[in-house]
């Protein structure tokens, strides 16, 4: 999740509730008007779902922003103390590992995003009100869910999108090819020149096209194998609508999301930033041809979730219910070409889907994680030393020779990754990849050695 630097925290002078307010005192969360001010639209929070939260923040620690927030709900002229509300609920956010973080202050930042977009759109700062919302929606708790769905709902279409397309770059990426390779000597050696040493000249992921679910049980999933799945994507609307960025631009331009910049979440001086899609657009065109140093990505990031409106131009393969399996996360990856994700790996079952772009990507058996050195820190212990674009073979010598298969992933395809087993991707032109990650009850089938 995208954590940018917090601003300075505004305190303000207001009574603190001690005791919980009469329902006939506690009133709906602010109107929100519809941007072309011809009819309100109320969101309600009613007192009997508002109450019981305040009471429970209070019970967390958290008697001032209760207070806070019970004036913002109850109708306050300025936004003092919804802004107030937000520094507290985004300063516990960011306390700690954020699975660690208490529910009920996951709904506070919530419902001070709610109030603060209601303030912005009185002021007919939509743009900024929609970012509050998105905010609310990628950080927040499930409990205003639906009002935020709403309030995003009701006015999202009248937010300008911006029409410079001249500074803006399509997402559409030349040359196919069938059989998971280069189309052409001259091409193989151009994209070999930015690949790793010994890159697609060794054992390649084995290809099925569109197999039975019986075939992917008995093939790859059980015995953990990887697999490149072609024809199986043909269906999906994604296809040939985020090939065409007008489109992009129309559903989500002016939405806020969490990028990546920097060469890569292992490099120093990498960040996380927020800006809306029409803003990375922008700055994939501005940095054209800059170092690869500072390239942004929109990695892992559950922008269906987000924005339903995309989730609908993808359908979830039938393979993720094998193994008696239940969906875990569907992430987004979106960035232009040479963005890198490092060697790693994941505790989950992983179909890639190659919407837009291809890619190229490095797979290692997990039975060779000693001689990849993880990270000994807890939170980086998934991910290797090993730089595979500088290898160091004095500092890393179990690395050198390792047995590995390979593939560029064509537009179309989706590639299984099996649990723990790592991976390292590099975008081989401006890419869109959708990851489907599913649990089952034994995840631990890291599979043969290649």
């Amino acid at each position: 999740m995208a954590h940018p630097e917090r601003g300075d925290t505004i305190t303000h002078s207001v009574q603190i509730l001690k005791e919980p307010l009469a329902n006939d005192h506690v009133p709906s969360v602010p109107v929100f008007l519809d941007a072309s001010a011809t009819q309100p639209l109320t969101l309600p929070v009613p007192p009997s779902l508002l109450l019981p939260f305040l009471d429970q923040l209070r019970r967390n620690g958290g008697i001032m922003c209760a207070g806070l927030l019970a004036e913002a709900c109850g109708g306050a002229k300025e936004e003092g103390p919804a802004e107030a509300a937000h520094d507290m609920a985004w300063e516990q956010l960011h306390t700690g590992a954020w699975h660690s973080v208490p529910l009920v202050w996951r709904d506070a930042f919530s419902l001070s995003c709610l109030c603060l977009a209601s303030h912005r759109q009185y002021a007919r700062q939509l743009d900024q009100a929609l970012r509050y919302l998105d905010l609310g929606v990628m950080m927040g708790g499930p409990l205003f869910r639906s009002a935020l769905d709403a309030a995003i709902v009701s006015f999202q279409d009248t937010v300008g999108n911006s029409d410079r397309e001249e500074h803006l770059i399509g997402l559409g990426a030349e040359g196919h090819e069938e059989n998971g390779g280069p189309s052409d000597e001259e091409g193989k050696e151009a994209v070999l020149e930015c690949l790793p040493h010994g890159s697609l000249q060794y054992k390649l992921v084995e290809k099925q096209c569109n197999p039975s679910l019986e075939v992917f049980l008995c093939n790859y999933f059980l015995p953990g194998l990887p697999v490149i799945v072609t024809d199986a994507m043909s269906h999906w609307p994604a296809l040939t609508k985020w090939n065409d960025f007008k489109y992009l631009q129309k559903i989500a331009g002016n939405r806020t999301i969490p990028v990546e910049v920097g060469e890569h979440y292992l490099a120093e001086g990498w960040r996380q930033e927020l800006m809306t899609l029409s803003q990375l657009m922008e700055r994939w065109h501005t940095r054209l041809g800059c170092s690869s140093k500072e390239q942004l990505y929109l990695a892992q990031h559950p922008l269906f979730d987000q924005i339903p409106q995309l989730r609908s131009d993808i359908v979830i393969p039938d393979y993720c219910s094998v193994g008696g399996g239940e969906l875990h996360s569907i992430n987004a990856w979106l960035g232009p070409a040479g963005t890198i994700t490092p060697l790693h790996h994941d505790p989950h079952h992983n179909f890639l889907a190659q919407v837009v772009g291809r890619k190229y990507v490095r797979l290692y058996s997990h039975q060779a994680s000693e001689c990849l050195y993880p990270y000994a820190e807890a939170m980086l212990c998934n991910s290797s030393q090993v730089d595979l674009n500088n290898p160091d073979n004095e500092q890393w010598p179990e690395a050198q020779g390792l047995k590995f298969v390979d593939c560029i992933l064509e537009e179309g395809q989706m590639l299984y990754i099996p649990p723990k087993w790592w991976h390292y991707v590099q975008s081989l032109s401006p890419s869109f990849s959708v990851s489907f990650w599913w649990t089952t009850d034994d995840n631990d089938n890291g599979g043969h050695s290649i």
